[in-house]
């Protein structure tokens, strides 16, 4: 399978929570954001919801980190096949 590039602009600090984030889980940057992709096209969308929430009803960044794992967690076993 061919390979490309992806070029993508994001906060620094998010970069770097996002990294120790992924090899903790045992995966690189590449990896996890191939994970998202592959996730998407046989979700058809993005895969978890994307709503518009008042200030009041937004979520920490601790509870989304806890959900994140959690889903992580749950498909570690596709994501493991899908990083392949």
């Amino acid at each position: 399978m061919a390979t490309t590039n992806l070029n993508i602009r994001v906060d620094e600090d998010l970069k770097k929570r996002a990294e120790q984030l992924f090899a903790d889980l045992g995966l690189n940057m590449s990896s996890a954001i191939t994970i998202f992709l592959r996730s998407s096209v046989d979700y058809n969308g993005i895969p978890f919801e994307i709503k518009k929430t008042g200030r009041a009803q937004a979520v920490s960044d601790e509870e989304l980190l806890a959900v994140s794992r959690s889903l992580i967690e749950k498909n570690k076993e596709a994501y493991e096949v899908l990083a392949k």
